[in-house]
Formats: C-alpha cells, sequence, structure tokens
C-alpha cells in the first residue's frame, strides 16, 4: 500500500439550501410556462383561500398549488376526478425536495368533461331546492321598469329594446356587462346585485322584473351561465328574473334557478310586457259587453216591477183611507185634553182640601220647643268651659313673662356670650384674653376677658325646690 496521500479537492462544497435554490431556479427557468393536461385528485381548499390538488394520469402524477389571487379567474372550479387543461410553471419546494407546478389558468379537458361537472353541481343545487317551482315568483303583468342585463353591444339588445317598445311603454334600464369569458359570471353576479340595491323612489328606478340575455353560442362560450355564484345570485334575487340565455335548444344552469326561461331574448321581452293594443281592446270588449250587462239587468229589474206594481192597490185610494182615519183622530184630540184637564183638576182640589197651615206649624213649634230646652241646657256648660280656658291662658302668660330671658335686661342686668354666640352660664368657663359679647336691653357691646381664671370649685349642691316655691334666677 502506497503511503503517499492524494491531494484533496479544491471544489468548494455546497449547503443544502444553496443546491436547493439551485435547482429550483433551474426548474423555473427550463420550464417557466408549461401546459399540463391530466386528471385532478387530492383537491384542498386552504382556509388562506389557497388550493393545493394533484395533476396524474396513468403513470405518473405532480403536485400543483392555485395561489388564493389566481383562484377567482379559473375557468373552472376544481373538484376531484375533473380532467383539466392548466398552464403555469414548474418549481420546487425546498423544504420537501420536490417539485411542483404553480397553476395560473385551468380548464376542462373537452365538452364532456364540462357537461359532466354541469350535471353534477345542476344535481347539488337542485338538492338544496333552488329548481324548485314552488320558490319562483310570478312576473308582473304591467311592470314599470324593465332592467336588462347583456352586452350593450350587438343584436340582443336590440331586439329586446324594439320589441318592448312595439309593446309596452314603459322605462327600460340597461346594466352593461360581458356575456362571454372568464370575467362574464362575475359581471352579471354584481350586476343583479346592483339592480337589487336600488332603493325604491330613488335617481336610478328599481326595476320591476329582470331580463338575463344572450345570443347563442357553443358550450364554452355560454359556460359562464352555469357559474355556481352566479345561479345562486339568481336564486336569491327578490326581483322576478327571466333569463333568456342562448337559443331554445340552449340550456344552461341560470335558467333553472330563474323564474321563469324565455327561449330567446325577443321572447324574454314578450313575456315581459304585455301589448297594449291588446289591452286596449280588451278593454273595449269589456265596457261593450258591461253596457250590454247593464242593459239586460234594468230591463228585466223593469219588467219585475212593472209585474209587482199590477198586484197591488191604487195609491190614491191608500192615501185617502188613512187622510180619513188622521181627521177623525184629530177631532176627537180636543174634546179628550179638555175632559182629561178637567179631572186632573177635580182631583187637584181634592187634595188640596186636605192641605191646612196648622199641620205645618204644629212640627215647627214642636223643633223650636225643643231647640230651646237643649240651648238653655248648654249655656251654663259653656259659659264654665270658658273660664276654665280664661285662667290656663292667663297662667301662661303669666308663666312665658317670668321666663322671657330678655326681662332681666330691662332691670339692669346683661347677657354674656361667646365670638360664636354661645351662653357663658360660669365665669370659669372663660379663658383670659377671650372676646366675649355683653347683652343689654337696647344693645350688644364686645368686651376682652382680662385677669387670670378663677380657681374652679366644686359646685355647691341645689337645695331641692319646696313646693309653691319661686322660679329663681335664669342666670
Amino acid at each position: 500500500m502506497s503511503n503517499v496521500a492524494e491531494p484533496e479537492s479544491n471544489a468548494r462544497p455546497f449547503s443544502v439550501s444553496e443546491l436547493s435554490f439551485a435547482l429550483k431556479r433551474t426548474l423555473e427557468d427550463a420550464f417557466g410556462f408549461v401546459r399540463l393536461r391530466g386528471e385532478l385528485s387530492k383537491v384542498t381548499f386552504h382556509s388562506n383561500g389557497h388550493v393545493y390538488l394533484t395533476l396524474k394520469d396513468e403513470k405518473a402524477a405532480i403536485d400543483g398549488v392555485v395561489w388564493k389571487g389566481q383562484v377567482r379567474g379559473l375557468g373552472v372550479r376544481p373538484e376531484q376526478g375533473l380532467e383539466v387543461i392548466v398552464t403555469g410553471k414548474i418549481t420546487a419546494y425546498p423544504a420537501g425536495s420536490r417539485y411542483q407546478i404553480v397553476i395560473e389558468t385551468m380548464e376542462a379537458a373537452g365538452v364532456g368533461a364540462l357537461l359532466a361537472q354541469l350535471e353534477k353541481l345542476k344535481a347539488k343545487l337542485a338538492a338544496e331546492g333552488l329548481f324548485d317551482a314552488a320558490r319562483k315568483r310570478p312576473i308582473p303583468q304591467m311592470p314599470a321598469v324593465i332592467g336588462v342585463i347583456t352586452s350593450p353591444t350587438g343584436a340582443v339588445i336590440r331586439d329586446i329594446l324594439h320589441r318592448i317598445a312595439e309593446r309596452w311603454p314603459c322605462r327600460v334600464v340597461v346594466w352593461p356587462v360581458v356575456v362571454q369569458g372568464e370575467t362574464a359570471a362575475a359581471q352579471v353576479s354584481a350586476a343583479i346585485r346592483g339592480f337589487e340595491a336600488l332603493a325604491p323612489g330613488g335617481p336610478v328606478p328599481r326595476p320591476d322584473v329582470l331580463i338575463v340575455a344572450r345570443g347563442g353560442g357553443s358550450v364554452e362560450d355560454l359556460w359562464p351561465f352555469n357559474d355556481e355564484t352566479l345561479a345562486r345570485t339568481a336564486a336569491a334575487s327578490t326581483i322576478p328574473l327571466i333569463s333568456a340565455v342562448g337559443h331554445e335548444t340552449d340550456t344552461t344552469l341560470i335558467d333553472f334557478v330563474s323564474d321563469h326561461r324565455a327561449p330567446t331574448p325577443t321572447a324574454a321581452a314578450e313575456r315581459a310586457t304585455p301589448v297594449i293594443a291588446e289591452l286596449r281592446a280588451a278593454v273595449s270588449d269589456y265596457a261593450a259587453r258591461l253596457a250590454r250587462t247593464s242593459g239586460r239587468v234594468l230591463e228585466d229589474r223593469r219588467n219585475r216591477l212593472s209585474a209587482a206594481v199590477r198586484g197591488l192597490g191604487r195609491a190614491a185610494d191608500l192615501v185617502e183611507l188613512t187622510g180619513q182615519r188622521f181627521d177623525l183622530a184629530a177631532s176627537r184630540l180636543g174634546a179628550a185634553l179638555d175632559k182629561n184637564a178637567a179631572v186632573h183638576e177635580r182631583n187637584l182640589a181634592t187634595v188640596a182640601g186636605r192641605f191646612a197651615p196648622i199641620l205645618l206649624q204644629r212640627p215647627q213649634r214642636v223643633q223650636a220647643e225643643r231647640l230651646a230646652g237643649v240651648a238653655a241646657r248648654l249655656a251654663p256648660s259653656v259659659e264654665r268651659a270658658m273660664a276654665r280656658t280664661t285662667e290656663r291662658l292667663t297662667a301662661l302668660s303669666k308663666l312665658h313673662m317670668a321666663v322671657n330671658p330678655d326681662l332681666p335686661l330691662d332691670r339692669g342686668f346683661a347677657r354674656i356670650h361667646r365670638a360664636d354666640g354661645t351662653l357663658v352660664r360660669r365665669g370659669a368657663e372663660l379663658e383670659s384674653g377671650e372676646a366675649i359679647d355683653l347683652k343689654f336691653a337696647d344693645a350688644t357691646r364686645r368686651a376682652v376677658v382680662d385677669g387670670d381664671a378663677p380657681v374652679r370649685t366644686a359646685a355647691r349642691p341645689r337645695a331641692p325646690k319646696s313646693v309653691g316655691a319661686d322660679q329663681g334666677d335664669l342666670f
């Protein structure tokens, strides 16, 4: 064995990250745009809006991702088992050493796949009751405003406006949209919601009925009207909606959820409007029939009245008999009134004779004697009560004069108050230099206590007040 060491390689080693990102750039440069056809599997709608899926065929599979911003622009909704054609770029996922395709567009691979997807969606919406006849609203017979959602150019809008102008004088509001391509479904949905948002009586009138119209075309051309979001928007519309998409043999999803399906745009205009000439003829016919019917009714009533009159007596006979009875009663009325007044006069005289002034004077005299007796008994009691009340009032007056604190002031005394107005009862309570008020009978004077405070001695007990003794000094 040779002991000579082999020279080391001078190549710089790559890190795993460097190699992974180099491979990623190589894939993106080499496969920046690819178009693949395959069957979708493992379709996952993530909560952040991205869609993760796998494209496969009989021998291989590749992971794919649709970023949130591209999902709404896809031509079809990704579903398990759907065969599609996608475009995008190949890139690598360095964290897992996997390559994948970032999908930018997606469309169904062939008419058969589109129809299969449509049948699944129809079954789903039918199970939710969106096709039920009970939920479809009637189309108004005489609309004042018609809203039309279609392309502003082309023969469709011209046919609709011309047909409405021929049949019925009303206002037509056109909401222009594209009716083909990736944005068609979103624009038609926005137009339906826009008409829904119009307030009644606003500057733009709210339609009484809507017409969604488009001319004929291939399945791919009419595919935007099979959009699930558009179908749900049409079903939720509170304004009655007429769909007129394609020719009579063309059927789209919006036809099943709309309130009425017209085979052509011209037929939709006819369904939304009556014919004013026919209405005028009908009104004239009704007026003529009403006149004929009224004439027949009047003639019948006249004949019946004539037959009834023949069975009645003469009106003059009925009036003369009643007048005779009235004259007889009137002739008896004066004598009957005189006789009744004479009877009541005799009865009054009989009753008046029974009354005499003494019948009233005797009870009055008895009541007067009883009242005089009661007054004689009450007079001494009232006098005694008044005397007792007078004595008590005199005693209270004397007591009031005796306890009047201002009465001693007239005899030369004075009251002493502190500066806060409280009464000074003992000299020991005052401090040297304290300000006091001297209350005299005619004025109050301010003074200051001078000298030291006297020595406080125990208060001498008061002698018990004897019965009948004077009240004593207040101070």
